[in-house]
């Protein structure tokens, strides 16, 4: 995709080597983009070294506005200005249990931890880029929302459900926000995606697309270099699906069940 080369590119929630992250800063970079990721742990740096030394790594609690200006900061001392920001941290951190439970039993501070991370993140890292966008008139938003909350959910997941449905919004309106500034914002909605971090349910359930398998994490990849790059430059506040057909299906078990 030549339309990301020599771009500038923040990717966050890059801390594991078979996710969503990782992939898609890898793909990046392989087009020629010049780029930056983060995660909370310094398992970061692993990553950065698998990468290359012309990339950027540093740990940053995203949630945390002080810090997240810090790691942005420091991304245009070494790199420049960014001009594309994958915001792909979120559903779990390292070093927090985060136990699905039904309404009744979420406690406050679940509620507000599980927004924090997967919403009010992405938030704060895109507030803090997209003055520099604007100022310069070109930009490229990606954020990382499921098809759990837009489109489907789950029993237990009021939480992640309400958060990647507010990512929804937030692209939405920030991609009318911005439009004009020759800047874009758009969604990946995934699906039943394989990574390490995956159940053995969530695999089964994968296997029961129209495709018949689970989606990868450079799939998922592949969607996030095209929303970033110029070739994309009419295409903005959406949601893209990435789910194998699963959202088409009304029967969802086992196809000889079924079919």
């Amino acid at each position: 995709m030549s339309g990301v080369k020599n771009r500038i590119a923040l990717v966050t929630g890059c801390g594991s080597a078979g996710g969503i992250g990782f992939a898609t800063a890898s793909l990046l970079h392989q087009a020629g983009a010049r780029v930056a990721i983060t995660s909370t742990t310094d398992r970061i740096l692993r990553r950065r070294d698998e990468l290359g030394s012309d990339v950027y790594a540093a740990t940053s609690d995203l949630t945390d506005t002080e810090q997240v200006d810090r790691l942005c900061t420091e991304i245009e001392a070494e790199l420049g200005p960014v001009d594309i920001v994958v915001n792909n941290a979120g559903m779990v951190q390292t070093g927090f249990d985060e136990p699905s439970q039904p309404v009744q039993d979420i406690s406050d501070a679940q509620w507000r931890r599980g927004i924090d991370i997967n919403l009010t993140s992405v938030f704060i890292v895109t507030r803090r880029l997209i003055p520099g966008m604007i100022e310069r008139r070109y930009g490229r938003v990606v954020n990382m929302s499921s098809v759990t909350g837009p489109l489907v959910s789950n029993p237990k997941g009021s939480i992640y459900s309400a958060a990647k449905a507010g990512i929804l919004g937030m692209t939405r309106a920030q991609a009318i926000e911005v439009g004009a500034h020759n800047i874009t914002v758009n969604a990946i909605g995934p699906g039943w995606i394989e990574t390490p971090s995956s159940s053995p349910e969530e695999v089964y359930a994968g296997q029961n697309t129209p495709v018949g398998r689970p989606g990868t994490a450079k799939e998922i990849g592949h969607v996030a270099v095209f929303l970033a790059s110029e070739e994309a430059s009419y295409l903005t506040g959406q949601l893209i699906t990435v789910d194998g057909g699963n959202t088409i299906q009304e029967y969802k078990g086992p196809s000889e069940g079924y079919y």
